[in-house]
């Protein structure tokens, strides 16, 4: 059973776009489905952890928001901060799902026992990876894959009754 998954942020949680103004104000776009399945995927009971190559207070904002217990920013080593997560949560490998799209999350994402990219995702990454979703990074990719574990948890009723009444 899938019980922790690893986000990417740009390209996966958001479209991979950065937007500057010219006061260099940085702005990040997020899918309100993937907020959705990712706080239903706390109230089921797993643990979720971003793992991103930059740093940025938006993310550390919407990781806040949504409940996500376990930021890392500006990693420039995904497998190893992944590596010393998962042991200190006491989980296997093949407990943990991941979704990256371009080859800094490569080794992380051949790390872990359930892997994802986007429809988008760089042509090396979707050659390694398990699963490449319908969806574009920053369009519900990471609903997509939240969706997907909760079939094989075997937890979709359970889902469902997180927010509908006489599920």
């Amino acid at each position: 059973m899938i019980k922790l998954i690893i986000l990417d942020v740009d390209g996966c949680l958001t479209d991979g776009k950065i937007i500057y103004t010219q006061d260099a104000v940085e702005s990040k776009e997020f899918h309100v489905k993937d907020g959705f399945g990712i706080v239903s995927w706390i109230k089921l009971g797993h643990q979720v952890a971003i793992i991103t190559g930059r740093s940025s207070t938006i993310v550390h904002n919407r990781a806040k928001e949504l409940g996500i217990q376990h930021l890392y920013q500006g990693v420039k080593d995904k497998e190893k901060v992944l590596k010393e997560l998962v042991a200190s949560l006491g989980l296997g490998f093949e407990n943990v799902a991941a979704i990256g799209d371009d080859l800094n999350d490569y080794d992380m994402l051949k790390s872990v026992g359930k892997s994802f990219t986007p429809k988008d995702g760089v042509k090396e990454v979707q050659a390694i990876v398990q699963t490449v979703l319908s969806r574009n990074g920053g369009d519900a990719a990471v609903r997509e894959m939240i969706d997907i574990l909760v079939d094989e948890n075997k937890q979709r009723e359970q889902f469902h009754s997180l927010w509908i009444k006489n599920a």
